[in-house]
């Protein structure tokens, strides 16, 4: 039995959902622009998405999708504001533009609710994550997670405890699940250096690896054209991100 189907036993609570608003117009979206405004309507729920995944080679245009398409079809609720990012969510809130813009754009906007598709879109510190909760009550602004179907504020815009301690407890296992999964790859390579270093094996890059010319030619064309026009090794480094000692071995092919 899940964590949340036994509070709702043991409390015997209910999280059916809000349903606001009496029309729907047009909204627009654009996977393209994380950051998107759509025209309000006064009569409906005015919500503000929340997406973030960890790094660079992950999309979050999935979840702005699953968010957009359950606010609007299923929930009756005004698309007003996405809030996207790309970064890991241990940090601290002050290191995610995503979060301080949404503090800001409600403090100077009318908002009901900000959608996040789990907690863990939240964040993963739990500390951090808590921070923003009680900066979102403070504006009478209530958090909704859709995969438990969680709103921390009711109708009347009082503090809902026992999703507060729901959230607590899910915000928890979310941070252990991140400090195991270190320790295990902490582990992993730990053990793997100790065996490699009991057998004789030698880690990293082989001795005899080296790119040929036509490689090397190819993938640091635009290394190579700055080194013909006379630029310092360390403006190349800056303007292309490749290492000094890098642009050091093209020498030969800027001649």
């Amino acid at each position: 039995m899940c964590i949340l189907s036994l509070l709702q036993k043991c409390f015997c609570f209910d999280f059916s959902p809000n349903f606001a608003g009496k029309s729907q117009k047009l909204r627009l979206y654009s996977p393209h622009n994380p950051i998107v405004s759509v025209k309000i309507n006064k009569d409906m729920t005015r919500v503000a998405l929340l997406v973030r995944v960890s790094t660079d080679k992950q999309d979050y245009h999935r979840q702005i999708q699953e968010l957009t398409d359950h606010c609007i079809s299923k929930m009756n609720w005004e698309v007003v504001k996405v809030f996207a990012n790309k970064v890991s969510g241990a940090k601290k809130n002050e290191d995610r533009p995503e979060i301080m813009e949404m503090l800001s754009y409600i403090e100077h906007h009318h908002i009901d609710k900000v959608c996040v598709l789990e907690i863990s879109r939240l964040g993963r510190n739990t500390l951090e994550a808590l921070k923003i909760i009680e900066l979102l009550n403070e504006h009478k602004v209530c958090l909704y997670i859709k995969n438990y179907n969680l709103e921390t504020l009711d109708n009347e815009g009082r503090i809902n405890p026992i999703t507060s301690l729901i959230t607590t407890i899910l915000l928890e296992i979310g941070q252990m699940e991140r400090n195991t999964i270190k320790e295990r790859m902490n582990s992993g390579r730990d053990q793997y250096i100790a065996r490699c270093r009991k057998e004789g094996i030698k880690m990293g890059r082989p001795a005899t690896y080296r790119k040929s010319d036509e490689t090397m030619r190819e993938q640091y064309k635009k290394e190579i054209s700055l080194l013909k026009q006379k630029m310092s090794l360390r403006n190349i480094c800056a303007i292309t991100g490749t290492s000094v000692a890098t642009i050091r071995k093209l020498y030969k092919f800027a001649q």
